[in-house]
């Protein structure tokens, strides 16, 4: 399975970014997706999942800011970034898989801007 994610860049506060995360393989639909994010001098940070059945979780930071998605027919999944702050500027990496079979994009940069 390889992930290629994109959608990254510089953005000022308070506006909007969509990261996608294209997906090879046949497994895409029966796994969970997610983003993680790590911040420069900062350990990797969970941001947002989607189970296969479409059940999502954020952490509470990005609550009612960014939501996850995936079409399981394009197999790709998404994260739309509204209300961006500075501390949101980090690399952005996309996962498929459960826990333990993880397979992981290579990241994407978001900068905020304030």
């Amino acid at each position: 399975v390889q992930l290629q994610a994109s959608g990254g860049g510089l953005v000022q506060a308070g506006g909007s970014l969509r990261l996608s995360c294209a997906v090879s393989g046949s497994t895409f639909s029966i796994n969970a997706f997610g983003w993680y994010r790590q911040a420069p001098g900062e350990q990797r940070e969970f941001v947002a999942t989607i189970s296969s059945g479409g059940t999502t979780n954020y952490v509470d930071s990005v609550k009612g800011r960014f939501t996850i998605s995936r079409d399981n027919a394009e197999n790709t999944g998404y994260l739309q970034m509204d209300s961006l702050k500075p501390e949101d500027t980090a690399v952005y990496y996309c996962y498929a898989g459960p826990p333990g079979r993880r397979s992981w994009g290579q990241g994407t940069q978001v900068t905020v801007s304030s």
